[in-house]
């Protein structure tokens, strides 16, 4: 199934565009997403820390945009937004 992550904040910088799409098998889950962009990142920007950090660190949020866990299914083509932390003073 093909999912269309959207890039918000900080991760922006990961794509051209403002989105980057991915296969993943079916009932994979966000944690098993995750590992795709981190690929993407060892292979487009030789793995690069700061890229990998937001990553790891930032929400990923459902098409009905809600928060959603590492365990959440994603069961169908759809949208995943990407939500990094943002920092401040």
């Amino acid at each position: 199934m093909k999912v269309k992550v959207e890039l918000y904040g900080a991760s922006r910088d990961l794509s051209e565009k403002n989105f980057i799409e991915f296969n993943l098998d079916k009932k994979s889950s966000i944690k098993d997403l995750k590992k795709k962009i981190l690929n993407y990142v060892d292979s487009n920007f030789k793995g690069n820390d700061n890229f990998k950090k937001i990553i790891e660190s930032s929400a990923f949020c459902s098409e009905d945009d809600n928060i959603v866990p590492d365990n959440y299914e994603i069961s169908k083509d759809q949208k995943i937004g990407i939500i990094p932390p943002i920092g401040g003073g």
